[in-house]
């Protein structure tokens, strides 16, 4: 059964990626949530993100603008560092409170309650009016990258934060996306080679068919998102994936999941 979720999911958040604020991992990770830990689902959603990215390179990677990249991109290596090793300070912590919720044991971690704030705020902002205007100079480039880098490192949710810092770079739709990929990769790669130091309690050769459904069908939803790249984001779409965001990170912060 979670091989059908997740396939699911991953073909529907990588479509969804072209056209909204949201990215792959920050609608996936809840999603793997539900079947591993935390940590694990940290991991198995870095992965997938990785090479989805990696793969969005080889059809829409030539539009991308390396000045751009090379700004904001090396100092988001440095802040997805930093927020990588905080989050690996708080790996294997020992539940902060354990409940009983029926037959369920329920533990709420430091972990979780990181991710789940994480969630809860990004699902919030991108509901506000105001956010969706938000936009900074490319003067401000260096900052965003380290700023984009430092929450990407932390919980994964590095593309509105980047999305906002490179509206105002006067970049095509399509330099735009690309540009955003290539840098999602960059964070990616830094942030997963942290994670891996500690993540050693992952079983690939348990997982890896898992991934691999992930992995395949989170492709097929970034051929289709290509074709579909003109079209317009549906707002109902958009609304509906931030409330489901909210109410995940509520029971993942109480520990449920």
């Amino acid at each position: 059964m979670e091989i059908i979720i997740i396939s699911l999911v991953s073909f529907l958040a990588s479509l969804l990626t072209f056209f909204s604020g949201f990215g792959l991992g920050t609608i996936l990770m809840p999603v793997f949530a539900l079947f591993f830990d935390v940590e694990v689902a940290i991991a198995l959603t870095g992965i997938v993100h990785l090479l989805n990215n990696l793969f969005k390179m080889t059809i829409i990677g030539k539009k991308a603008t390396w000045r751009i990249v090379i700004k904001f991109g090396f100092p988001a290596i440095i802040g997805a560092f930093i927020g990588a090793y905080i989050l690996m300070y708080f790996f294997n912590s020992s539940a902060w409170i354990t409940y009983n919720l029926g037959d369920k044991i329920c533990e709420i971690t430091p972990v979780k309650i990181i991710i789940a704030v994480m969630i809860f705020s990004f699902a919030i902002l991108e509901l506000l009016p105001f956010y969706k205007n938000l936009s900074f100079s490319e003067n401000k480039l260096y900052l965003g990258g380290v700023v984009s880098g430092f929450f990407g490192g932390l919980s994964g949710h590095q593309g509105a934060l980047r999305s906002a810092f490179l509206i105002k770079c006067n970049l095509t739709k399509e330099s735009f996306i690309a540009t955003g990929i290539i840098i999602a990769s960059i964070v990616d790669i830094s942030r997963i080679s942290v994670y891996f130091t500690k993540y050693s309690k992952i079983d690939f050769e348990e997982n890896y068919s898992l991934l691999l459904f992930a992995i395949g069908f989170a492709f097929f939803g970034a051929l289709i998102g290509k074709k579909l790249l003109t079209k317009i984001t549906i707002d109902f779409i958009h609304i509906a994936v931030s409330i489901m965001l909210i109410l995940l990170s509520i029971v993942l912060g109480l520990g449920i999941i």
